[in-house]
């Protein structure tokens, strides 16, 4: 299978952290990687992986120099905006029956009204199990939406700005309905009868669910339940030249991160690293993000399996010399809206992998800012490898700014550059990247991993 068709799927299975970590887990063990758990003991080109509450995952080919020398790491993440049920979600009005969401990451809401969307995730039970929820993807599926003002009734809501045009609250989804009994035959229902009714489209969804996954309205409660886009990633452009998909950022990154170390196939010098993990679209906050000690408690795993004594100093050593690519994306220049950006400074679909040495916002707030002796060693390993490559910032300055995990991980004390593919429509439900963009993200990751 070819690199676009293969991302594509990964894109189609992946529309979770959860999931995400699932196909890369099943690449690494295809790839002979093995859990770092089953192993007491690491040396040169052991080949492991480490995974933290299923939402963050890391890889690792383990090298010939001393972990205390660093590594080559490859570092994305795998969370995307999107809509997040609440732990008590179901509520019925007028015989329709709602979920309750809360927005997750920055989203421009009025994007999600009446487009299909699908639900996946998991429910936790009481009784220690776990049930895997996915609705709306197959072609024998239902699917969910949210609904919108029809134009005729719309005079008020056209005068709002984008921002007020649809609350957060209001970002409920359609998730059954049962005919209404208000124009019942004249002989009227009893109060009995009429109280029998209340909510008996939740009652009927309620059935439906338990049925299928035995699920109570009560394991709401432990629910990690997830509201994308429903459908496949599709090629875009009658030449087929770009994918448009949900959850390109940063899962293009993440893909290509991942493969690249997977079809590794040298004597690693130093050890190599894929690092996915959670919430960077949130500010890397919990357990699974890059804020966390995630990072250095995996590297400390290694530290202890892989030298004859374990220290402190060795630890901090080993994550002050690493070389990192913060592989994440950038905006694309839109040639629709180009007073947004400063258009020498800009990152282009077909462009090839884009650098962008600070990211933040206004006077580089939130930015880790590489140093441009590593940038000058970057520029001489993708010139020698022939992979096409940009600098680039995300737009205007004092126009707006983002952030990614590049400044968690320089707390460290280590080299590291936001590297990734060019985005049109970032945080849309369906974002576009360029093909070729993919293929030379590809590229410059393996190349990238002999950087010494």
């Amino acid at each position: 299978m070819d690199l676009i068709e293969e991302y594509k799927q990964f894109l189609d299975n992946g529309k979770t952290e959860r999931e995400c970590v699932k196909s890369i887990v099943s690449m690494a063990q295809k790839a002979g990687f093995k859990d770092l758990a089953s192993c007491k003991k690491l040396s040169a080109g052991d080949k492991v992986y480490i995974t933290k509450m299923n939402k963050a995952v890391a890889l690792f080919v383990m090298g010939s120099e001393s972990l205390e020398q660093g590594m080559n790491i490859l570092g994305a993440h795998i969370d995307s905006p999107r809509l997040d049920v609440k732990q008590n979600p179901l509520y019925e009005k007028e015989g329709i029956t709602y979920l309750n969401t809360h927005y997750y990451g920055g989203i421009k809401k009025y994007q999600w009204l009446t487009l299909p969307l699908a639900v996946h995730g998991v429910v936790c039970k009481k009784d220690g199990s776990t049930v895997n929820v996915v609705i709306g993807e197959d072609d024998a599926d239902p699917v969910f939406c949210i609904t919108d003002i029809l134009p005729h009734l719309a005079q008020e809501q056209m005068k709002s700005t984008a921002s007020e045009f649809v609350k957060g609250e209001d970002l409920d989804l359609i998730f059954g309905s049962v005919p209404s009994s208000k124009n019942a035959p004249s002989d009227e229902k009893s109060d009995k009868a009429e109280k029998k009714e209340k909510d008996k489209s939740k009652k009927l969804v309620l059935s439906l669910l338990k049925e299928k996954y035995g699920i109570e309205e009560e394991d709401f409660m432990s629910a990690e339940l997830e509201v994308v886009p429903a459908g496949k990633a599709r090629n875009l452009g009658i030449d087929r030249s770009m994918i448009l998909a949900y959850g390109q950022d940063d899962r293009s990154c993440a893909f290509a991160s991942a493969k690249a170390l997977l079809d590794y196939n040298g004597k690693a010098c130093r050890t190599l690293c894929c690092l996915c993990v959670d919430k960077e679209e949130i500010g890397s906050v919990g357990a699974t993000g890059m804020a966390s000690q995630l990072f250095e408690n995996m590297v400390a795993e290694l530290v202890e399996k892989s030298s004859s004594s374990y220290s402190e100093i060795f630890l901090r050593r080993c994550l002050a010399n690493c070389n990192m690519l913060s592989s994440d994306v950038n905006a694309a220049f839109d040639p629709m809206n180009p007073g947004l950006y400063d258009k020498d400074n800009s990152s282009v679909l077909g462009g090839g992998l884009v650098f962008n040495k600070y990211t933040g916002s206004r006077g580089k707030s939130g930015a880790s800012d590489a140093n441009p002796e590593f940038i000058a060693r970057l520029r001489k390993i993708m010139d020698d490898a022939k992979v096409a490559y940009q600098m680039a910032e995300l737009g205007k300055v004092d126009q707006g700014g983002g952030g990614t995990i590049a400044y968690h991980a320089a707390k460290y004390g280590m080299n590291v550059i936001d590297a990734g593919v060019a985005v049109l429509s970032m945080h849309a439900p369906w974002e576009v990247v360029s093909a070729y963009d993919m293929e030379q993200a590809y590229n410059g990751y393996k190349a990238f991993l002999e950087i010494k």
